[in-house]
């Protein structure tokens, strides 16, 4: 009889023989702010989005990914470093100059620590990165706030090791001020860069990272592209397009673009070599947000909470991946769960690239999940969010959080406001469970508390630790120190 270590060895073994035959093409398409449901494959009824519905049936559609961050700079961080951002001290968006050293937070991403893009440099990939970059403070010089610092703006994304950075990043995702139309036709631009890039280096692998602008406010789609949505607008003689009109417009431009750079793989017989990796930073945008009311219509699906809450909708996104031959095609996957930080291991694995001791192992290998065999996570997954803004009580989720198996933990790091949801059975998060299972909250309580009073410290707006759930009639509870 085979002893049972060594058969385990063995199917991992010819597991990543299979995953490493040969090292593939990886495309990572970014959108911002897009929320869970706003795709048809994951159940809009309005949004027209073709491209991306082609990508899910020719690939896995997964209904269980997170990001590591309800905003984007810290979600952004942990994709490449395989880490929960808090380690780094990235606790919320990069701001101006002022406004990161009063959050206490360092003014980029450290350019010297390891991330994805280093790993994949050692595996011979070449490297590009094209759109939004949002790991450094450069927005507040180009709109004219502050002065240009070299402090605050900090090193571009060459110094991660990008071979070639396309269009998009020296203006943070605003835009050039003279260009009103910019964010309207970025998703066409980067696509052509990202295309050209390709064409340039077939002869290699390639590492593709295609972070977009849409659908983050401002939105102003060109007329054209709002005339899809026309059937939207509240009446024929109203002045102005409904927010509807405007969101899903910017939404649908972005699936068109997407369907260009498939095309063009196509074109270029790359298709089977190349896996497609198409997500999100975090949840849509509020409604109350100055100047981003019309981004406030994104869709959470059938989730509580948007952008900046710890609650499902603002870390839940959509996540489809297409490697035809490895990852199963027309599948839908509501069973494994992943998360933004398995990206570095898992990719690490598909260079066959063997991990590095350090930093970077928040995150685990889930090439197997990808390619068809769901399974338990073997790591918890762990979150903070420090800061509030004026407005967003409804929203406003307990400052720490913790997934392990089905349960989800959210509480203060004094212990206060803890909130128990199986997800599994109630994944609206709306039936608070801590008083029904206090040897569960013992366990998360102590692994979230413990794990957030090892993170930099850093201030929290006053009232992040308000109690809102209070006045929507749910139950909060408060469990002791151990």
């Amino acid at each position: 009889m085979i002893a049972k270590p060594f058969v385990t060895l063995l199917l991992l073994l010819c597991a990543t023989a299979t995953l490493t035959a040969k090292r593939p093409n990886i495309i990572f398409v970014l959108a911002d702010d897009l929320g869970w449901g706003d795709l048809a494959s994951y159940g809009h009824p309005q949004v027209k989005t073709p491209h991306l519905d082609r990508l899910a049936r020719e690939g896995t559609r997964f209904t269980q990914f997170y990001v590591a961050s309800p905003v984007c700079s810290p979600s952004r961080a942990a994709f490449l470093t395989g880490e929960f951002p808090g380690r780094d001290g990235i606790h919320g968006h990069f701001g101006s100059l002022a406004e990161n050293t009063a959050r206490a937070m360092p003014q980029f991403l450290d350019p010297t620590r390891p991330t994805l893009v280093s790993d994949l440099k050692r595996a011979g990939y070449a490297t590009a990165h094209i759109g939004k970059w949002h790991l450094r403070n450069n927005v507040a010089a180009v709109l004219g706030r502050e002065p240009p610092d070299d402090r605050g703006q900090g090193p571009t994304p060459e110094a991660y090791g990008f071979d070639w950075v396309g269009s998009g990043e020296p203006f943070g995702g605003a835009g050039p001020p003279d260009d009103p139309y910019y964010r309207a036709r970025s998703s066409r631009v980067f696509v052509d860069e990202a295309v050209g890039f390709i064409e340039r280096h077939c002869d290699q692998p390639f590492y593709v990272q295609l972070w977009m602008l849409l659908p983050h406010a401002r939105l102003n789609p060109r007329p054209d592209q709002l005339r899809v949505y026309e059937h939207l607008r509240p009446g024929r003689d109203f002045p102005h397009h409904s927010a509807a009109e405007i969101y899903l417009a910017s939404v649908t431009d972005l699936d068109e673009q997407i369907g260009r750079l498939m095309a063009a793989l196509d074109r270029l017989g790359l298709t089977e070599d190349t896996i497609v990796v198409f997500t999100s930073d975090n949840g849509p945008e509020d409604i109350h947000v100055l100047n981003a009311g019309h981004s406030g219509v994104g869709s959470t699906g059938p989730f509580r909470g948007r952008k900046r809450s710890l609650y499902e909708g603002g870390i839940r996104v959509p996540l489809i991946v297409r490697w035809p031959g490895r990852v199963p095609a027309d599948r839908v996957d509501d069973t494994s769960v992943l998360g933004a930080v398995d990206w570095r291991p898992t990719f690490n694995a598909a260079a066959g690239l063997v991990p590095l001791p350090g930093r970077g192992q928040d995150g685990e290998n889930v090439a197997d999940m990808l390619c068809g065999a769901p399974r338990a996570r073997k790591k918890p997954l762990l979150w903070e969010w420090r800061f509030t803004i004026p407005g967003e009580a409804v929203h406003r989720s307990p400052r720490l959080a913790v997934r392990d198996g089905d349960w989800k933990l959210l509480l203060n790091p004094d212990r206060s406001r803890v909130e128990l949801y199986s997800l599994r059975d109630d994944p609206t998060e709306l039936n608070n469970l801590a008083s029904e299972h206090p040897d569960v909250v013992g366990r998360l309580a102590t692994l979230a508390t413990t794990w957030g009073a090892s993170l930099p410290a850093s201030p929290a707006t006053p009232d992040a630790m308000s109690l809102p759930s209070s006045w929507l009639g749910l139950k909060s509870a408060a469990v002791p120190d151990p």
